[in-house]
Parts: structure tokens; sequence; C-alpha cells
């Protein structure tokens, strides 16, 4: 039995170690900050800017660096609706509190996710992007390490907690420049402080957009391991700046040394109408042009549904993928990626698994396919793997435009 004086003692001590674990001391081990001249790509400032760290909800701006790809490619509208799952409504909190079945379009997904950071949201867009979050994060990883930012793992849509989840602060101001100079219109919805949905109002959580004129985005995070994250832009003039404060023991104490580093640096940035143009170069992601000449064409032999093989011209600029079912509803289609992955994945060569809603005969299905393949040989070897485990599947070409 516990005496007063001994329980006086046992919350002394807790209070100690309290106050101990949220001190500026615990926080330093976590701290980073990164300071990115955004129109020359030159380095203005770096404390453990390549050390790793939690990224949080940063993660999310990857998550809708992905999403505006697939508006920019026209195979999602912002009016297009994401369907809700048992595993994206469980999301813990911050969220929207979706139900599974529930469905939200792209464009309140978008203006969710920047002001509110919703996790079940974050997982929705990942689901219905590529059948499953943990396929989505994959393709996170593949475009980040494409992006330049080497020193980053996504494991998933949202930021939350999980085991080889890990970023530095240089790899965000890669990112936050990268979303500004790739997706021009729609960056503009970092802006965005306040957003309504069904009745409930909501307000953002980037202080800075309030406190500084040229601050114009991008995103916040948290997580007890991660401490108070920030990734902001400042323009003004032709002058551009990413900075990244990361393991902040407070929002307030983050925002101040975000506030610190913009006030020291802004004068230092040199003015330019290249707008990113030497960061894109450097990480390749200007669209090439159309090329003139017809592509030189090769004779594939491909399985179809029925197990016959046919012979059918591919253009080497083609999209080549391996097709494995026309299901009725995008739950029984998720469901079909799920079983075939883990079959094919080592055949899969950096192959992307999604599900993709259309008409056939005036009916309504969601095709399930792995796209994204870049040899031929390899979406036929998948599609043989696939048989050998009785699955039916055929590869399908469609040329890009």
């Amino acid at each position: 039995m516990l005496t007063a004086g001994r329980l006086r003692h046992i919350v002394f001590a807790l209070l100690v170690a309290g106050v101990f674990a949220w001190s500026p001391h615990a926080h330093a081990a976590r701290r980073a900050a990164f300071v990115l001249d955004a129109t020359t790509g030159h380095t203005l400032y770096a404390s453990h800017g390549d050390a790793r760290r939690f990224p949080a909800s940063l993660t999310k701006m990857m998550t809708l660096y992905l999403l505006f790809e697939e508006i920019e490619d026209g195979h999602v509208s912002l009016g297009t609706r994401f369907r809700v799952s048992a595993h994206g409504a469980a999301q813990a909190p911050v969220k929207l509190w979706l139900k599974p079945g529930d469905t939200i379009t792209a464009g309140d997904a978008i203006r969710a996710i920047v002001t509110l950071s919703a996790n079940d949201v974050a997982a929705t867009i990942g689901e219905n992007h590529a059948g499953n979050e943990v396929a989505f994060a994959r393709r996170m990883t593949r475009t980040a390490h494409r992006l330049g930012m080497t020193h980053t793992q996504f494991r998933n849509a949202s930021g939350l907690p999980a085991r080889g989840q890990y970023t530095t602060a240089h790899d965000m101001a890669l990112l936050g420049a990268a979303l500004q100079a790739r997706f021009p219109k729609y960056y503009s919805y970092f802006r965005t402080t306040k957003f309504a949905f069904r009745g409930h109002h909501y307000h953002g959580h980037n202080h800075l957009l309030r406190r500084f004129r040229y601050v114009d985005g991008i995103k916040t995070g948290y997580t007890r391991a991660s401490g108070f994250n920030i990734v902001t832009s400042f323009r003004r003039g032709g002058r551009k700046m990413i900075v990244v404060v990361m393991g902040g023991p407070s929002w307030r104490q983050r925002d101040a040394r975000a506030a610190a580093l913009i006030r020291r640096f802004s004068g230092k940035l040199r003015a330019g109408k290249t707008y990113y143009a030497s960061l894109m170069a450097a990480v390749g992601r200007t669209k090439a042009p159309t090329p003139r000449r017809k592509p030189k064409e090769v004779m594939v032999a491909s399985a179809t549904a029925t197990g016959a093989v046919s012979a059918f011209s591919v253009r080497l600029a083609d999209d080549v993928s391996i097709r494995v079912g026309a299901l009725p509803t995008l739950a029984a289609a998720q469901a079909m990626l799920k079983k075939t992955e883990p079959v094919v994945d080592a055949a899969l060569d950096g192959a992307e698994p999604r599900t993709r809603r259309v008409d056939i005969g005036g009916t309504t299905f969601f095709r399930a396919s792995y796209t994204g393949f870049t040899d031929v040989d390899r979406a036929r070897h998948a599609c043989a793997v696939l048989k050998q485990h009785h699955f039916d599947c055929y590869a399908a070409v469609r040329p890009r435009s």
C-alpha cells in the first residue's frame, strides 16, 4: 500500500522525467535545418541536413506530388471521387473521420491534407491510386529517388510512425522546390488556410502563412518521435527559397527557427527568371519533347486472357502493362492485386499495381493491372509467373500521348 509520502515521491519523479523528456536537450538530437536557394539550387545553410529524421506529415507532400501527377496526366480530375476503405477509415487522428464506403473528391482530398493533414484521406489517396498503401509507398520512394532524395524511404502515405520510414532536411527541401517547379498550377493549394467539409470547418497549421507576406506554403508535421517539422517557401521578386526545420520541441519554437532563417537568408537570394530550372534539370523532371520521327517498332508475342499467343506491334516509347482482371467493384480489384503482388514481386521491374475504372459494353468494371514496365519481355515473364500460380493475365500496350 502506498503511503502519502511515497505517492508524492512517485509523482515528483514522473514530473521530473516528463520535463526532461520535453526539454530542449531531449529534442536537440533530432533537430535539423536546411535552406535552399530554389532558383540556383545552392545550399545557403545546413545543420544536420543529411541526418536521418522522421518525416511525420511532411510525407504527405509526396502523396500530393503523386496525386498531382495523376491529375496532370489526365488519369484523375479534381472531381474524381475516391472511395474510403476500412483501412483508410481506421487511420489514427488527425483525420476527417471518414467511414468505410464514404467517398471524397480529389479536390477536397487535397485541401484536407494541406489544412488538416488528414491521415484517413492520405491513406485513401494511396489505396485508390495503387490498390494498397504499401504499393503506393513504394512508388513514393521510387519517385523520391528520381528527384534526388536519395536518403528518403517512405512506408505509408500519411507519415504516421512506421519502421524504415525516414528522410532528411535536405531531401525535404528538394521535394518542396520540386512541387513548385513541377506543378505551378496546383502548388497554390498549399496557400490554403481553411477548409470546410460536411458542415465542419478546419484551419491550417502553417502559421507562417499569416506571419510573412511572401511565404506561400508548404507543409507542417508532427509526431512524438519526429518533433515539430516544417517545410516553408519564401518567394519575392524572382527570388525563391525553401526553408526546412525538423525536430522542434514545440510548434512555436519551430516557427521561430524558420522565421529566423527566412530573415537571415532572404536578402542573400539571387534573382532570376528560371523558376527552378536548375533544380528540375538536375533531377530530370522536365518533360521530353514528342519525337518527330516514327518510333522504332518491335514485334512481341503476348499471352492473351484465353492463353493463346498473339503478335502485336509495340513502340519502344509505349507504356507496357499486365492486366490481371476486370472486377465489378473497386474492393475486388484491390483484393486481386493483393493476391497477385507477392507472386510477381520479384519480376515487377519497378512496375506499379494500379486500379482503374473502365466501362466495358455499358457496364462499369475496375481493372487491376501492373503498369510502367520498361521491358516487354519482363512483362511477359511476370505474366508467365502469374499463370504458374493459376492467375490469368495478359500484356497490354498503351501509346504514350
